[in-house]
């Protein structure tokens, strides 16, 4: 970390952050803490100007090329499971999907709204070379399944998405304020792509209507198509991206899961 240490001042302690990546840490010179983070999104200055995540301090370009970020560090707590159901949550959701800022950065950086159609496509030619299809049926029903309600996914606001609304990425400070982090996997796409998972995992099903209304949008029969559509395409990318992996538990959990969907449907 010699090369952090260069690029922020000697007078700094700095000590890994943790996580998936190598290229997050934690700065300290006793007078206040910085969240450091290498060759981070530029996205991030917009989602620090949005209040989505803590503050974007200063950017820093290396010799090497690399970008350094340095965030505003907040004494807070992961939200707990339950918490997810709270209106904070659903507001901010809210907010993220309706700003035209977050939108316009993301094309602007040459993201692509991603379609059903595309989703839908990629998946199949996935599980096809992985010989996944012929393996499981319920890998064939749950296609014909996404085939069969592609129509109702078709046309709807693509919006900016985080995609991986897990508890353990939403950040409440001890003065209440939420914050949402880890944008690594954001895409434009159908709203669904976000609070149908939210939904599924965090909220008991006969509080969905309740939360729906929170967000604000009311549910029907066409809603909760398109959010199964979306649940059983994103069991269907995870069951393969653990088959490559050979991580056989993870992928018959998937699966499982998968039968739980299509006997829902």
């Amino acid at each position: 970390m010699n090369w952090l240490k260069q690029a922020i001042g000697k007078e700094w302690t700095i000590t890994p952050a943790g996580g998936l990546t190598g290229d997050a840490y934690v700065a300290d010179n006793k007078k206040r803490r910085l969240f450091i983070k290498r060759n981070s999104s530029p996205f991030l200055a917009v989602l620090s100007a949005e209040g989505i995540v803590p503050k974007l301090m200063w950017t820093k370009r290396l010799e090497n090329g690399d970008v350094i970020t340095a965030q505003e560090w907040l004494e807070g707590r992961e939200l707990k499971p339950e918490e997810m159901q709270h209106q904070q949550v659903a507001d901010l959701l809210y907010k993220i999907h309706h700003s035209s800022e977050l939108l316009h950065m993301l094309m602007r950086m040459g993201k692509k709204p991603v379609t059903s159609d595309d989703s839908l496509g990629y998946i199949k030619e996935r599980l096809q070379v992985n010989g996944l299809t012929s393996k499981y049926s319920e890998i064939q029903v749950a296609l014909q399944l996404l085939e069969e309600l592609l129509p109702v996914t078709r046309n709807q606001k693509q919006v900016v998405c985080h995609c991986d609304l897990n508890h353990n990425n939403l950040l409440v400070t001890k003065q209440g304020h939420l914050y949402l982090v880890d944008w690594d996997n954001a895409m434009i796409a159908d709203p669904m792509m976000d609070f149908g998972m939210l939904l599924k995992w965090y909220v008991p099903k006969e509080k969905w209507n309740s939360w729906l209304q929170k967000y604000g949008v009311t549910n029907n029969k066409q809603l909760m198509q398109r959010m199964y559509w979306y649940l059983i395409l994103n069991t269907l990318q995870y069951l393969s991206w653990h088959s490559e992996r050979n991580e056989n538990t993870k992928a018959m959990n998937r699966l499982d899961d998968l039968r739980e969907y299509i006997t829902n449907m």
